[in-house]
């Protein structure tokens, strides 16, 4: 390449090509459980004992919050890993989603 076609090239301005880019967010879902006049203590807690794998103390804490409170996230992950726990405790008839964040 002569010193010419080197100066031509250098003095061109770069062409950039545009790249979307996906946001990843390190943020962990949340497991929610809401609260409802049908399911018992015991259920709840049994289900938390059977699904999310809580202690005794743990799920008893956490039925008291879901009732105090109206809904409370008993576990925190990610989706693929709440997903099955989630759908676990629906078809025991508790009401339960995952949520990016906590109100």
């Amino acid at each position: 390449m002569s010193n010419k076609e080197l100066f031509e090239k250098a003095a061109k301005p770069q062409q950039t090509e545009e790249v979307d880019l996906i946001a990843v967010s390190d943020d962990p879902m949340y497991l929610i459980i809401w609260n409802d006049e049908i399911n018992t203590f015991e259920w709840v807690i049994e289900t938390l004992i059977d699904v999310c794998k809580h202690t005794q103390e743990q799920a008893e804490q956490c039925a008291y919050l879901i009732h105090t409170k109206g809904k409370y996230a008993v576990k925190n992950g990610d989706y693929d890993t709440l997903k099955p726990m989630c759908d676990a405790i629906l078809d025991r008839g508790i009401n339960a989603t995952i949520e990016s964040t906590v109100y």
